[in-house]
């Protein structure tokens, strides 16, 4: 028997068919070159770890099922995504998605823009202006800086203020967030130097007090939004930190990280900072994120005392950690939706889908199961009632009520169907539990239901068939 190995054509063969010579202007010679050794060097292995014969495609299929890899390659690595976990600032999938209106003034402002530039007088502006007047109207702050994320909010706000000087913190509020990022490691970075007091569960005022000397720098308190403790507890509130720190003439920094704009205990979030009412009972900065509960993009903002919020835009690394001018202008937009509660609700995605009515959900679970249980690969669908949670490292101990559709595949098994869903277009994100897929619709927009009827449609049966075009295993 011919070895099944020589049948396979060489780089230089296949790089002269007209389905590869044309993708050479098109992309790179050097592009093709290595997507043509790689598939062939992954279709040897195929043929090698293969027990039984294998037909392999002529050069000419061969060259065509290459190029069609290549053109989907080139293809943005980010792909839009359904997002049915129920998870609604779910950080793997961007956190919050973002209002028609920040997504129409990130377009509007792609090709030139006046981000530094006074068109009244033709001078040079401030290129926050715009964001800092509406950050000061909603939060009641005398000024406003905007960064890339609310780490580099923390990491500079520290930098400026406590730069070789005691920045005081209570023990049980050094967090860690996703990705291994922990407070006390950027407090070392921006060159302060930690001084914890209390313990994990109990921290009095009188502890901070204690604390304080010459090399004090700043007082600071961290919203622990990823954790909670409960039971034999205490700590200082925002009004006796602001009162020692009037005493001693030492700042306030109030990090509420997730951050809100407005009070969430309407939708059934609850002990959320908002970020008014920490400038009201006196913080002289605040911190938090502009991509969680505010609903915009990835943004860190801090808010506060002008003198002080002035001191941090003169910093050195300010430069580093601003935002380009595609942000502000999703933020400006998302901003000035908060001018209108009502507005807000129904143009920010986030707040329409957490104050969605729970019987709107069952009514979409409902009539979404029967259509996905009359598809080929689904062997059982249905419409079940559960729970989630706002994830971001918000409130994990509140539980948001929801209706899910749970599927149990018929010749899949369950991982099999969640990563075919995955990788399908468009990409369904679901949730594994017991054994089923579940759909959950707090995170699923109401048309979005029939595009994952077609997506479930469009799935193959066997678990290990793949398309004629597909290649051999990456």
């Amino acid at each position: 028997m011919q070895n099944p190995l020589r049948s396979i054509p060489s780089v230089n063969e296949l790089l002269e068919r007209p389905e590869l010579k044309n993708l050479v202007d098109r992309v790179s010679h050097n592009v093709v070159v290595t997507e043509v050794r790689g598939f062939l060097e992954r279709l040897r292995e195929d043929v090698q770890s293969t027990a039984s014969e294998m037909n392999i495609p002529t050069p000419g299929e061969l060259a065509e099922r290459i190029a069609d890899w290549i053109v989907k390659g080139e293809e943005l690595p980010l792909r839009p995504v359904i997002n049915a976990t129920g998870i609604l600032l779910h950080t793997g999938l961007g956190r919050a998605p973002l209002a028609k209106e920040a997504v129409q003034a990130m377009a509007d402002v792609a090709e030139y823009a006046s981000v530094e530039l006074d068109l009244a007088t033709g001078e040079r502006s401030q290129r926050v202006a715009a964001v800092e007047k509406l950050l000061k109207e909603l939060t009641g702050a005398e000024a406003a800086a905007v960064v890339n994320n609310n780490a580099a909010a923390t990491l500079l706000t520290l930098a400026a203020l406590g730069c070789d000087k005691e920045v005081i913190v209570s023990r049980g509020q050094l967090i860690e967030i996703g990705g291994s990022y922990r407070l006390p490691d950027v407090m070392s970075a921006s060159g302060t130097q930690l001084r914890e007091v209390g313990t994990t569960n109990k921290t009095r005022i009188g502890d901070f007090e204690a604390a304080i000397s010459e090399e004090t720098a700043a007082l600071m308190r961290v919203h622990t939004s990823n954790f909670k403790v409960v039971g034999f507890t205490e700590e200082p509130t925002l009004a006796e930190l602001v009162a020692l720190g009037r005493k001693q003439n030492l700042p306030v920094i109030d990090d509420i990280g997730s951050g809100a704009l407005i009070d969430f205990g309407k939708y059934g979030i609850h002990d959320e900072p908002i970020a008014s009412v920490s400038i009201k009972s006196g913080a002289d900065l605040v911190l938090f994120s502009g991509d969680k509960l505010v609903g915009g993009p990835q943004c860190g903002i801090i808010v506060g005392k002008k003198s002080l919020v002035q001191k941090i835009a003169k910093h050195p690394m300010m430069r580093a950690m601003r935002v380009d001018k595609l942000i502000l202008a999703a933020l400006a937009a998302t901003l000035r939706l908060y001018r209108d509660v009502t507005v807000a609700e129904e143009s920010l995605p986030l707040l329409a889908r957490l104050s969605a009515p729970v019987e709107n959900l069952r009514n979409r679970a409902e009539r979404l199961a029967p259509q996905l249980a009359a598809t080929a690969v689904i062997k059982q669908a249905e419409a079940i009632e559960g729970n989630t949670y706002l994830g971001g490292g918000s409130v994990p101990t509140q539980q948001i009520p929801t209706w899910c559709v749970a599927l149990t595949p018929e010749e899949l098994n369950v991982d099999d169907l969640s990563k075919r869903l995955r990788m399908g277009s468009p990409s369904v994100v679901g949730r594994i539990q017991q054994d089923r897929l579940l759909l959950d619709l707090r995170s699923v927009l109401p048309h979005q239901d029939g595009v994952i009827v077609e997506a479930v449609s469009r799935l193959e049966m066997g678990p290990g068939q793949s398309s004629p075009d597909s290649p051999p295993n990456r």
